[in-house]
């Protein structure tokens, strides 16, 4: 049985700061050592292609944090649009475009301004002109209604308190029979509510 989405009491912008902090040290030193897997090393344990991962710019690589793969759920296809929500380094956004290939087009959104930047250098490094990264956050997509075939996210959307607000907005950046492939964190009984309020748990 589920559990339901609700709101908590956490103050959301603090949590958006912190969280900002832990991802712009990911951005700029991605060989320090964090609390989970990063790079190539996590790109293994999580079954990506090898092929996949060496045609990435390095810096794209070194920075990639996140908890599955989303192109396990299913298949990207030539000419497809696809969101990719919390892009962080532009890893999966980066591996979307050149399934899409020239007549698609993918959107990064992330709310890290290190890991957008990241990302953009990363997206002309590899020459995919079919690629962009916009500022924003999960519960408010700079993307218009049914633009997309493909909503992605890796590791995201367990940081979102009002995780009934994001799973709206995938569905309205969504086309009619689109599709939703995410890799997430779950957890198998309730978390207090106490424990919903502490910032370092979120992120930490």
């Amino acid at each position: 049985m589920g559990y339901p989405i609700s709101n908590t009491l956490v103050d959301s912008e603090s949590l958006r700061r912190a969280i900002r902090r832990e991802y712009a040290d990911v951005a700029g030193n991605p060989g320090k050592g964090f609390h989970f897997h990063t790079g190539r090393p996590l790109a293994k344990i999580l079954g990506y292609l090898d092929t996949w991962v060496d045609a990435l710019p390095v810096g794209a690589v070194d920075s990639f944090a996140g908890t599955g793969n989303p192109f396990s759920l299913g298949e990207i296809t030539t000419g497809e649009h696809v969101i990719d929500i919390g892009s962080g380094s532009g890893f999966d956004s980066l591996i979307a475009a050149r399934l899409v290939g020239p007549t698609g087009h993918v959107v990064g959104v992330d709310m890290t301004p290190e890991m957008l930047t990241k990302a953009r250098d990363a997206a002309r490094e590899a020459g995919l002109s079919q690629i962009e990264f916009r500022p924003g956050y999960a519960e408010s997509l700079p993307v218009s209604d049914g633009w997309a075939d493909v909503v992605i996210s890796n590791g995201v959307v367990n940081l979102c308190p009002d995780k009934s607000v994001v799973f709206r907005e995938m569905y309205r950046v969504l086309k009619p029979r689109g599709r939703i492939q995410i890799a997430d964190i779950l957890v198998q009984k309730p978390v207090p509510e106490s424990a919903k309020m502490e910032i370092e748990l979120w992120t930490g």
